[in-house]
């Protein structure tokens, strides 16, 4: 038998711990007295799961520089070599590493530091919210419809 992470089946049930993972990870933050005053704070956490986990490319619970190369590359906004390793080590406060935790992640995103990242993550959301796009065929009109 295969033990490679490429069938269906496997890559499902590892999102689907990967979930689970975050999910935890999650709780912990809610119940945080420290963030007890964020407004949304669930919808937030749930956001940033869906993000996190759609750039988690190695599904080994970190984000690494081509996962974060990627997020960027995905919103139009390409980064150097350079400039990726100056926002790893924002996300993780400072410290020289070669990926960031879901944690990390989530106390850049939630803290008071105005990383780069974030900035850019937070516009990109601004602007989701205020492009209404039409997905799919225009809906199909009725007699009523008609002035």
């Amino acid at each position: 038998m295969d033990n490679s992470v490429q069938g269906g089946k496997a890559y499902g049930f590892l999102k689907c711990q990967q979930e689970e993972k975050l999910n935890s990870i999650n709780e912990a933050f809610l119940s945080d007295p420290q963030y007890a005053e964020e407004e949304d704070l669930t919808s937030k956490l749930e956001m940033f799961k869906k993000k996190y986990m759609e750039f988690d490319l190695n599904d080994k619970g970190d984000i690494n520089i081509m996962g974060l190369k990627r997020m960027l590359e995905k919103i139009g906004l390409a980064k150097t070599h350079l400039e990726l390793k100056k926002m790893m080590s924002e996300v993780v406060g400072g410290a020289s590493k070669d990926t960031f935790s879901y944690s990390d992640f989530l106390n850049m995103m939630l803290g008071k530091r105005n990383a780069i990242l974030k900035l850019i993550l937070m516009f990109e959301g601004i602007g989701k919210e205020q492009e209404q796009k039409d997905v799919g065929p225009p809906t199909r009109k009725t007699f009523s419809d008609l002035p």
